[in-house]
């Protein structure tokens, strides 16, 4: 079995119990939207595959905020596999700088992979399947849809967006309508385009629903 299969049913066994939009079926279409960035890049392939595979494995929403976490399982089984050492340093770095964390985020390292794996999960986070996503681990969190009365916070720091308690719909202000313009690759940059639209599209429509315009 390939080193990427193996990674596969780890990945697949480790968040069995994920909560809806942080599970395997999320890290399948980061793999499949890395995939298909990698083509129109020169890169290492297979870090941008095991990049995108473990880029989740252990969330630090779902792990008391530890960042720590998803990184170690990650290092953890790459060397039980025994991958070489650069690959998984690679990989390592970008599990640890993969994340918005409230747009306020230096990244410490920079690769085009890393560019590739991002982007592929900032794609996952935005469109269709992000606004289902959005809504899903707002109800997760039990937060209300939306007050009108709470303004978007739009300069928050990192440990404040962490902590964030506001209405599910305040999120597509705080960072879902951001992504667009921090997409890292030519072919991020044109998919994220349509999928932003379709925010847009059903942002307006939302608002003529919430006023009982429409």
């Amino acid at each position: 079995m390939s080193i990427i299969d193996k990674t596969i049913v780890f990945v697949k066994e480790k968040l069995e119990k994920a909560e809806g939009g942080h599970d395997w079926f999320h890290i399948e279409r980061v793999y499949k939207n890395a995939l298909l960035i990698a083509q129109e890049e020169e890169c290492n392939l297979l870090v941008v595959k095991l990049g995108a595979l473990l880029h989740d494995i252990a969330d630090s929403k779902f792990n008391d905020g530890d960042e720590t976490v998803g990184p170690k399982v990650a290092k953890e089984f790459l060397e039980k596999e025994n991958v070489d050492q650069s690959t998984i340093e690679h990989v390592i770095n970008i599990i640890e700088n993969i994340s918005f964390k409230g747009g306020n985020f230096e990244k410490q390292f920079h690769s085009k992979e890393l560019d590739i794996v991002q982007d592929a999960d900032r794609l996952d986070a935005i469109g269709a399947i992000g606004i289902a996503r959005t809504f899903n681990y707002g109800g997760f969190k039990n937060r209300v849809i939306y007050n009108p009365s709470i303004a978007p916070n739009l300069s928050m720091s990192k440990e404040e967006y962490k902590n964030s308690e506001a209405p599910t719909l305040n999120h597509f202000y705080e960072k879902l309508l951001l992504l667009k313009d921090k997409m890292n690759t030519t072919t991020g940059k044109k998919l994220a385009q349509q999928r932003h639209q379709f925010m847009e599209n059903f942002l307006s429509q939302f608002y003529a629903e919430w006023e009982g315009e429409k």
